[in-house]
């Protein structure tokens, strides 16, 4: 029988954690002298005693080795019951939100994705504005422990080619992960604090320039204001695009540069693609601007540089409505925001790796074909890729078209148009937050998306967050039975 207790255990303590957070939102709204930090102080009790009286029941099996049934049980768990908590504040509080968009608001908070269904952020208190960045910058950090530990052990969409020896032993998954996430926390912690000054030095009020930092670096793009970075054109837009990228590098590099080795970064051949692509697509958008939309050089490059870096980091700030810009920008983002940044970042989307090894393995074949005598194997960073790792990179191209496919059919049911179900549903499976349209779109929300839907759409942000295998393996009776 499958025993839910150690993967109980931890996903009681981080909901202890998660409550305990909600401190920080209360001091701010007592500091500001408004009485809505009872909603903090309520919804943190409820989660704190909730989270602690499941982490004392399992605590007699919770510190044991996990099996590779409870590693996945856990890494789904863990990011279907943190919403449920974080909702709490939104559906208690001024927003005056039912449980359906406060449940949506928390799951694209901790996936990342940026999708929001609240107007008016400028009357909202301040605690409830930090509330929605700090969700963001736990659920960056969480996704880099998850993509670095997790993912790579349970063989999800290829992620197994950054495993590393450590991970041998089953036994070792919980005190590796602790380890991982204390080196990257300092990391993530430092380049916060250092967005933050950035940002503060270009003009931006503190604590706007607090909420945007947590926002930047977890690459989620909830902003503070209803016109989001629309109301921070300028310097502050270099700045932002400067952090999601670093923050869309991966951060075992980081942990090597830290170390003093620095040659790990600039030879990952994913961070130079990286680099390649949103340079070439830079200089695009902004030759376009200037000649089709008659724009100066200036504004069309500062405009190019901080929405297609929002865009392919699946950050979804907007700085604006970059529909008006024609018909052909508008493909180009959507499909942009397809890509993604590196694994173990804290972006979203495919990633840039499975499109190179796709790519190799393209490429390869050809050659079989054109010599069939030849032996070619795809390579990666320079070494040959094992024929598993390419059949889970091709999987997860397959289930992820089909998830799209699927999800997007199920929103048109629920009597969306065209546009909003498709570009809803590629911006909830690789959680990018803006989708097209002028419901969804970069100018407007989710607000007025009916509440099913709503519920698909937090339904496709947590699949696509977790690669979609880790979630679906959940669903087969072999999982069950093994």
């Amino acid at each position: 029988m499958f025993d839910f207790r150690p993967a109980g255990y931890v996903i009681g303590l981080l909901v202890v954690a998660i409550g305990a957070t909600m401190v920080l939102p209360m001091l701010m709204d007592i500091y500001d002298g408004n009485n809505h930090w009872r909603v903090f102080a309520l919804s943190g009790f409820i989660t704190m005693v909730f989270g602690g009286t499941v982490a004392l029941a399992c605590a007699t099996q919770g510190q044991k080795g996990l099996s590779i049934q409870q590693t996945f049980f856990l890494t789904t768990g863990v990011w279907v019951v943190l919403p449920i908590f974080a909702a709490l504040p939104f559906w208690f509080g001024a927003t005056q939100a039912s449980y359906t968009d406060a449940f949506f608001e928390a799951v694209s908070g901790l996936t990342t994705t940026g999708s929001t269904v609240f107007s008016g952020l400028d009357d909202l208190p301040r605690g409830l504005l930090l509330w929605r960045g700090l969700m963001q910058w736990f659920g960056g950090i969480g996704i880099i422990v998850v993509a670095m530990v997790f993912l790579p052990l349970l063989r999800v969409g290829g992620m197994q080619i950054f495993r590393t020896e450590a991970f041998d032993t089953m036994g070792k998954i919980l005190p590796r992960a602790v380890e991982i996430a204390k080196q990257i926390s300092i990391i993530y912690f430092s380049l916060t604090l250092v967005c933050f000054a950035s940002y503060v030095l270009v003009g931006m009020e503190n604590f706007d320039a607090v909420v945007h930092a947590l926002t930047t670096l977890s690459t989620g793009g909830f902003s503070s204001r209803d016109a989001s970075f629309g109301a921070f054109q300028g310097n502050a837009e270099y700045i932002a695009a400067v952090f999601m990228v670093l923050a869309s590098l991966p951060f075992a590099r980081y942990v090597q540069l830290v170390r003093g080795s620095a040659m790990p970064l600039w030879r990952d051949s994913q961070v130079r693609a990286f680099f390649s692509i949103i340079f070439f697509l830079i200089i695009v958008i902004t030759l376009y601007r200037i000649y089709a939309n008659g724009d100066n050089v200036n504004h069309s490059f500062r405009e190019a540089v901080f929405n297609v870096t929002s865009i392919i980091t699946g950050t979804g700030f907007a700085s604006t409505d970059y529909q008006t810009w024609g018909s052909f920008p508008v493909m180009l983002f959507f499909l942009m925001g397809l890509i993604g940044g590196c694994a173990g970042s804290t972006c979203c989307s495919i990633k840039i790796f499975r499109f190179q090894l796709l790519y190799a393995s393209t490429k390869a074949q050809i050659q079989r074909i054109h010599s069939p005598n030849g032996v070619f194997s795809p390579k990666y960073n320079g070494r040959s890729v094992p024929e598993g790792v390419i059949s889970s990179v091709m999987a997860f191209f397959m289930l992820f078209i089909l998830s799209l496919a699927i999800l997007a059919v199920a929103l048109g049911m629920t009597g969306l148009d065209m546009i909003t179900s498709i570009s809803g549903a590629a911006t909830a499976l690789a959680n990018i937050g803006p989708g097209l349209g002028p419901e969804i779109g970069p100018a407007g929300n989710f607000a007025n998306v009916n509440d099913t839907a709503k519920w698909l759409l937090a339904a496709g942000m947590l699949i696509g967050r977790l690669e979609l295998m880790a979630v679906y393996v959940l669903f087969t009776r072999n999982f069950w039975r093994g």
